[in-house]
């Protein structure tokens, strides 16, 4: 951020700020000193994914500038689950699974939170869980000492509410309607425990953060405020952060760092610098001047790599990155020899489509036309020995001229088929070779 911009000039230049509760009361609240701000994370999965990003770095960019941060993991809230603009109820999880994740969801915010060069100072990030204060309270009293200050007019008033009330088939449970209380009482627990008197979330927290203002005011004489974090959206206007093989993770085990740097290397030239203003610490002048830098350019522009490079390191580190960086230049230039059998598993993984090949010491060596169409890349075993005779056909980067049974694998159990330039299919074996070598 630059020295000439106070936080909220930089959040509102970045278009980070979708709504804010008295937003020149909590302008001169912030410029008074260091406050405490909060963001809440159910555990609805054992990772957070992308979609999370933008407020977990909000937290850092609070932090950043001097504030003290909280992450709420939701280890109570999230045996309900948040029915905020969902079209159905969800689904409970046993007490056992919330658990895990939440376990697993505060070491990834913690890891998150606390990394890389600009690491925040860790006495200002604080990580809870809302079983601290929800586990073992009694139902008559949070109902006569928190319910009495809701309105179920107001409630029922509400868009997400109302959204649901339309649908005669699904409707709404007692439960989910009451989430907004759990997550109004958590602010009241923060405000008295920690001092906190800002919560931050997404755009379809507004109702739910608004209603935390309220009960805080009301139960802690406090005066407390709200700022909502944009929905982000292509420029298509379509929701950001899926790709045909589902939601982009954090965890590393469920998307490989190399598959999260790809993601980002294919944003789309209309997304890139607005997502390099919500996504990274560049600053605004140094975004602008890329982009005018890649309209003189000739070819791709260079925004898409600073984007991968820079959200890669923040979630995976620097290994990760020169390993998601390799695998690329590897698969550009058909030098695998330099993999690690770790970079070969993130291919296995979800990097490029993958054929196990089960086989004994008894079985016969498949050929090379009988792999490229157990692969798929050739229809038939005719097909494919037409494609080895053209020199289509490359294994592990170097092209083949004729159908062979002897095929140098890569760390004993990988070969990398490819057709043309692009149709790469990778074939991990299973056989007596890998099980007495490997």
């Amino acid at each position: 951020m630059s020295h000439s911009l106070s936080l909220l000039d930089d959040l509102h230049r970045r278009g980070l700020i979708a709504q804010s509760s008295d937003a020149a009361a909590l302008s001169a609240h912030l410029e008074q000193g260091p406050r405490t701000l909060y963001c809440g994370f159910d555990p609805t999965a054992g990772s957070l994914h992308i979609g999370h990003l933008v407020p977990l770095l909000m937290l850092r960019r609070f932090s950043l500038a001097g504030h003290r941060v909280v992450a709420l993991v939701g280890g109570a809230t999230g045996m309900i689950g948040d029915p905020s603009f969902k079209a159905g109820e969800r689904s409970l999880n046993e007490a056992g699974t919330v658990q895990t994740w939440s376990n697993e969801l505060s070491a990834q915010i913690r890891r998150l939170l606390n990394t890389g060069h600009d690491a925040v100072n860790e006495a200002n990030v604080r990580l809870v869980n809302n079983a601290e204060w929800m586990h073992g309270m009694e139902v008559l009293p949070f109902l006569r000492d928190i319910g009495k200050h809701f309105s179920v007019n107001a409630m029922i008033a509400r868009e997400s509410v109302r959204q649901r009330l339309a649908r005669p088939e699904q409707g709404i449970s007692f439960t989910e309607f009451s989430y907004s209380l759990l997550q109004s009482y958590d602010y009241v627990m923060l405000n008295r425990q920690y001092d906190c008197t800002l919560q931050i979330g997404g755009n379809d927290q507004w109702g739910n953060i608004t209603s935390g203002i309220d009960l805080t005011r009301r139960l802690n004489g406090r005066q407390v405020f709200g700022l909502t974090l944009p929905l982000i959206t292509k420029a298509d206007g379509t929701k950001f952060g899926k790709t045909e093989s589902g939601t982009v993770w954090l965890d590393a085990a469920r998307t490989s760092p190399y598959a999260f740097y790809q993601f980002w290397l294919n944003t789309s030239d209309d997304d890139v610098y607005r997502l390099l203003r919500y996504y990274s610490f560049i600053e605004l002048e140094d975004i602008a001047a890329l982009e005018a830098s890649d309209r003189q350019r000739a070819g791709k522009p260079e925004a898409q790599r600073v984007l991968a490079r820079e959200l890669t390191r923040l979630v995976h580190g620097e290994q990760a990155l020169a390993a998601a960086e390799r695998i690329s230049q590897a698969l550009f230039s058909g030098e695998f020899n330099g993999l690690s059998v770790e970079e070969f598993a993130q291919l296995e993984q979800d990097g490029i489509p993958m054929t196990r090949i089960e086989a004994t010491a008894a079985t016969e060596p498949p050929s090379l036309s009988g792999l490229l169409k157990q692969a798929a890349l050739a229809s038939s075993l005719r097909q494919a020995r037409e494609l080895i005779g053209s020199g289509a056909i490359a294994v592990n980067g170097a092209p083949v001229s004729a159908d062979t049974l002897t095929l140098p694998r890569l760390h004993r159990r990988y070969l990398i088929l490819r057709r043309g330039k692009k149709q790469f299919h990778l074939l991990r074996f299973e056989d007596e070779l890998v099980r007495d070598g490997a």
